[in-house]
């Protein structure tokens, strides 16, 4: 079969969980089946501005041929903003909702122009994620012909009306948990839409030579730290990590724990010794940096999957989430690797249970490789993505 993944975003250069999950997915369906895989996606690497920075409109991408658009209009924040707040309070009607759509961008009518004009030169296309444009106007363009990755979570955005049309469109699912799959379900009419059950949508492999000592001489880390990785965003919950953190070691005055956070700032990050902001970083120091680190934090509670958690399983280090997302705390229940917590009282309990249990912190390091390895080998992720493109 010929594939196409659809995304807002795609290259090496691009930070973000479901474009790196549509990039890594899209090379392992090349690896491991006989398929012809190709993109199509913007020119933009910046989700705040949808700029236009790839020059070429075809590239390859390790390996991959990808056909890149032009944004029509960057985004205004202003304007976008002005309209969320009618949208978000459920005074829009349809076509406030469609504007609210392009301003939210990445406007890119090339693109689906180039989806309708091609919709029968491929067999299956498959679309990452449901939020933007890409997605909204493409499922239209090809229809039962896409397989969707919706990457959904409990968000204001999800209950927009115009969604609900938009998520009977697509031939199939492939969600990354079960928690996703009840979401959809009970939000849409998709109970009768094939799908994956739930079962993992995303591989995860880590390299060999991981060397937590590297990282450490490297970045000059003597201390023990927390680690958090990725988007350093109000979105991603970080003003009230540095809210908790700052009052951990507020209220435990000897320690020398710290925070390392590795990922580009979108928020500006606490001026403070023990708060140390590493930008956006290699693979390498990423794993390398998990691999030092006491445990991950993610305190996100807008997660569809997340990735650095089951890599940090992967990685043998527990990791702490915020018990207000369902899909964290499903992967602290099943794996028995991590722990949740609710509130700050919580978050502190936690850190000192984690920092001083080392037998148990061990056992829960190998009860997150036998998770992530049953659960999220590739192999096992292409079978299962291509039974449902092969089924429609």
């Amino acid at each position: 079969m010929r594939i196409c993944f659809v995304v807002q975003r795609y290259g090496d250069e691009v930070n973000g969980g479901a474009e790196v999950h549509a990039r890594q997915l899209a090379e392992h369906v090349a690896q491991y089946t006989d398929h012809e895989v190709e993109v199509a996606t913007t020119k933009a690497i910046d989700y705040v501005t949808w700029r236009n920075e790839y020059e070429n409109d075809e590239d390859i991408v390790n390996g991959l041929k990808v056909h890149r658009f032009p944004v029509v209009n960057e985004r205004v924040q202003e304007k976008f903003n002005k309209i969320s707040e009618k949208v978000a309070a459920g005074q829009a009607d349809a076509a406030e909702q469609e504007k609210w759509m392009k301003l939210q961008g990445p406007e890119c009518p090339a693109l689906i122009e180039w989806l309708k004009a091609n919709k029968d030169n491929y067999d299956r296309f498959v679309f990452l994620t449901y939020l933007y444009y890409t997605t909204y106007y493409g499922l239209q363009a090809v229809g039962k012909k896409a397989v969707l990755i919706p990457t959904a979570h409990e968000e204001w955005t999800i209950h927009i009306p115009m969604f609900r049309k938009m998520f009977e469109l697509p031939g199939a699912f492939f969600y990354n948990t079960t928690e996703e799959k009840e979401l959809v379900n009970r939000l849409f009419n998709t109970s009768d839409i094939p799908d994956n059950e739930g079962i993992g949508g995303v591989g995860v492999e880590v390299p060999e030579n991981v060397s937590a000592e590297a990282f450490r001489e490297k970045f000059g880390i003597k201390d023990k730290f927390i680690i958090y990785v990725g988007r350093i965003d109000e979105n991603k919950c970080c003003p009230e990590l540095f809210t908790y953190f700052r009052e951990y070691k507020n209220r435990h005055k000897d320690s020398s724990l710290k925070l390392v956070l590795a990922g580009k700032e979108i928020i500006k990050v606490p001026k403070a010794d023990d708060i140390i902001s590493l930008g956006f970083v290699s693979e390498e120091d990423k794993f390398n940096a998990i691999a030092a680190s006491e445990f991950l934090v993610l305190p996100s509670r807008f997660e569809s999957l997340s990735i650095v958690v089951l890599e940090a399983l992967k990685l043998r280090r527990p990791a702490l989430v915020t018990a207000g997302c369902n899909v964290l705390v499903g992967h602290c229940r099943r794996s028995n690797a991590a722990l949740y917590y609710n509130g700050y009282y919580e978050f502190e309990g936690c850190i000192d249970y984690l920092l001083s249990h080392e037998d148990e912190c061990r056992a829960m390091g190998e009860n997150g490789v036998k998770y992530v390895d049953t659960n999220y080998s590739w192999k096992n992720i292409v079978d299962r993505l291509n039974g449902i493109m092969t089924s429609l």
